[in-house]
């Protein structure tokens, strides 16, 4: 069965944004586009929330060209399979793309169901609390940044019970940022 990943950059203090979708305060470095370009090379599909979904179509098709693990992220994003789960989002024309609009629970359980590597969802904090409410996420990698914002876009939001996680990796970046890997404890 497929494995659903989260993976994102948070704040020590669990912000996914800042205020007004600020995304500035990312520490990032060359090991972790390193990273980054080796986890696309693991999944065949990115799960978005509508408002990450336009601004990385917004960004991904006209990035510039670079070399190095930068040209195979753009690669990836642009050539991987990409699930918007949207109410409102009328179309998706950034290459690859579908729109799931209703029966998100039944939808995710299909998804994982097919045959093919892993999935991934960057940003999309709304989702992302979603599917860890109904507990349809198989691992999160939270790359914490040492950064304290005080205020933004919690990571998760509406989570009414405790979920316990198990951590089962670390991985210490040179920009001080700390990768690390849980998974949800049965």
């Amino acid at each position: 069965m497929r494995k659903i990943i989260v993976s994102n950059l948070i704040t020590i203090d669990g912000y996914f944004e800042g205020l007004n979708n600020d995304l500035g305060w990312f520490v990032t470095g060359e090991d972790f586009l390193e990273y980054a370009a080796k986890q696309l090379e693991e999944v065949d599909a990115i799960l978005f929330g509508r408002i990450t979904y336009e601004m990385m179509a917004s960004y991904w098709p006209a990035a510039p060209a670079e070399s190095g693990a930068i040209a195979i992220i753009k690669e990836k994003m642009n050539s991987l399979h990409k699930v918007v789960f949207s109410k409102t989002l009328g179309k998706a024309e950034w290459n690859n793309s579908v729109i799931i609009k209703e029966h998100i629970t039944d939808e995710i359980k299909k998804l994982k169901q097919q045959p093919g590597k892993d999935m991934v969802i960057f940003g999309s904090g709304t989702l992302v609390s979603e599917l860890t409410s109904l507990k349809l996420i198989d691992e999160y990698r939270l790359i914490i940044n040492p950064v304290i914002l005080g205020n933004g876009n919690p990571m998760f939001k509406s989570i009414n019970e405790k979920i316990g996680l198990q951590l089962i990796n670390t991985k210490t970046l040179a920009s001080g940022s700390i990768i690390l890997y849980y998974q949800p404890t049965k």
